[in-house]
């Protein structure tokens, strides 16, 4: 009985940092709220507006509310200045429709309001249609500002959440289905090996490609919330560790999917039940892919690990996986070499192999990592220092200096 109830307590945690389930709440009352101003400030008896804008603002992540809050409210005014331009001209008409909405949609495209273009559209056909055209449109403007408002005040309050443990989680859990991979791959070498089978492993192994792009998904929401976030101190130095790691992690998967084809190939010369590899050649080659496999998910953990104590952990063994596959490529590459002089023919697939080896290793190499990470931290505050020079240049111009 206390085992299920502690079971039903972490799901239930689980659940509420879902992203899905704290965008629901967050947006429910926000919306909820927006009206409730709405009904004090505007005219209009019902101001749905507003609550339709803090739905449509609101998101996971401070940024992102900002930068939607910005362009809703600007297809907005767009909208509500093209319905009162053509309703000076025009009325209301099937052609006359037809017109602003094209005119409006063309205008949006130019106008910077990405996902909110309709909503130009939309803002110029019900201001057109109503018969009190100035105070319907301004009434609309400060419904969509209130909703804005709301929606952003809302965000700076109530803070979200910092969604770096989920994109860490994902990261991990790529790493691991990576390793898993690679684990059976290395069980199926030492017997005989169908070409069906090995090319199921291959087909494992692209599957894989597009598990990257909702990682990347997760990890673009994570580098949204550390921007603007007051709680975080270094958003960049944690973006810029997570997106260089899924990076590296994306580059090892790419060349697992190679790993995986030359297999294939090999498995293709051989008959239905000749064996891919001799008995110690696929034990050796067995324990290399177990470390490179372990190397990947301490290299996972190492980039998603934000206490120090633990990182350091996370960094000592990887750099021990790193080593024992380094010894075992070694004893590999040997035996390699042996059977190549004995069965020449299969020279450039075993080549292939231990190039495809080689780069996991070399893109798993904690000073290769150090490198890149260094150069991607310089690279950010060369663009940090060109913006703040723009901006202090846009101050003095703005100030009449220059």
């Amino acid at each position: 009985m206390f085992g299920d109830s502690v079971s039903v307590t972490a799901y239930l945690r689980r659940r509420l940092k879902d992203p899905v389930v704290v965008l629901t709440v967050r947006a429910t009352v926000a919306a909820t709220l927006s009206y409730a101003v709405a009904l004090q400030l505007s005219s209009e008896p019902a101001p749905l507006t507003a609550p339709l804008t803090a739905l449509l603002v609101v998101q996971v992540t401070l940024y992102s509310t900002l930068t939607t809050s910005i362009r809703r409210v600007n297809s907005v005014v767009v909208g509500v200045l093209i319905a009162i331009g053509f309703s000076s001209v025009m009325g209301l008409s099937w052609w006359s429709l037809g017109l602003i909405i094209l005119a409006s949609l063309t205008i949006g495209q130019f106008v910077r309001v990405d996902e909110f273009v309709n909503e130009v559209a939309i803002s110029a056909m019900l201001v057109l249609g109503v018969t009190r055209l100035a105070t319907q449109a301004w009434d609309r403007v400060l419904e969509t500002l209130i909703g804005a408002g709301v929606g952003l005040l809302f965000n700076l309050v109530f803070a979200p959440p910092v969604w770096v443990d989920t994109a860490g989680e994902s990261i991990e859990d790529l790493a691991r289905r990576a390793r898993h991979l690679l684990l059976r791959i290395a069980e199926e070498l030492g017997g005989p090996t169908p070409v069906e089978q090995a090319a199921a492993r291959l087909h494992e192994a692209r599957k894989l490609d597009q598990a990257i792009a909702d990682v990347d998904g997760a990890l673009r929401q994570a580098e949204d919330s550390l921007r603007l976030n007051p709680r975080i101190s270094e958003g960049l130095l944690s973006r810029l560790v997570l997106r260089t790691g899924l990076d590296t992690l994306e580059i090892c998967v790419v060349v697992v999917r190679v790993l995986a084809r030359s297999l294939t190939d090999l498995a293709k010369r051989r008959g239905e039940d000749e064996r891919l590899f001799p008995p110690d050649v696929a034990l050796a080659l067995e324990e290399l892919l177990t470390h490179i496999g372990g190397a990947l998910v301490s290299f996972a953990v190492l980039v998603s690990t934000q206490v120090s104590s633990n990182a350091e952990e996370a960094e000592d063994r990887l750099a021990a996986e790193l080593s024992a596959a380094w010894a075992s490529r070694e004893r590999v590459a040997q035996m390699l070499l042996r059977r190549v002089q004995e069965h020449p023919e299969a020279w450039q697939l075993h080549g292939s192999l231990l190039a495809e080896i080689d780069r996991i290793l070399d893109e798993l190499d904690l000073e290769h990592r150090g490198r890149r990470l260094m150069e991607e931290l310089d690279r950010a505050s060369v663009a940090n220092r060109e913006r703040f020079t723009r901006l202090g240049r846009f101050r003095r111009f703005a100030r009449g200096e220059g």
